[in-house]
């Protein structure tokens, strides 16, 4: 038969093993949170991987259109340094014609008037 300290030690030990359930109860649902958890950050990471795979191709997109432009900004200046060139030799020549004219005018003159 059962003796009183024989109760005690078997109500102790379903206690105890109670309570080690209560323990491994909250441990796996603790794990099942962090677990969930550890999903939703893979998530979001697997998002944010995603986007900044994007962004790195938008910026890209946008280093090359720069550097295009940058090409074509470099071709642009030469142009214009031509042309300004051509401008001046333009205008020399327009004051060398223009000189030219007066030469002309002042030599008619002159033999028109002067030498009779």
């Amino acid at each position: 038969m059962y003796s009183g300290s024989d109760f005690d030690f078997e109500a102790q030990q379903r206690q105890t093993v109670l309570e080690g359930r209560r323990v491994l109860e909250r441990t796996g649902q603790s794990l099942a949170r962090s677990n969930q958890v550890a999903i939703e950050t893979e998530q979001i990471g697997t998002t944010v991987v995603t986007e900044l795979g994007e962004q790195r191709e938008t910026l890209l997109r946008a280093k090359n259109r720069l550097s295009e432009a940058d090409a074509n900004l470099d071709q642009t200046r030469s142009i214009l340094r031509r042309m300004g060139r051509n401008v001046l030799y333009n205008k020399m020549i327009l004051i060398l014609i223009i000189v030219l004219e007066i030469g002309i005018l002042i030599a008619v003159t002159f033999i028109r008037f002067f030498r009779k």
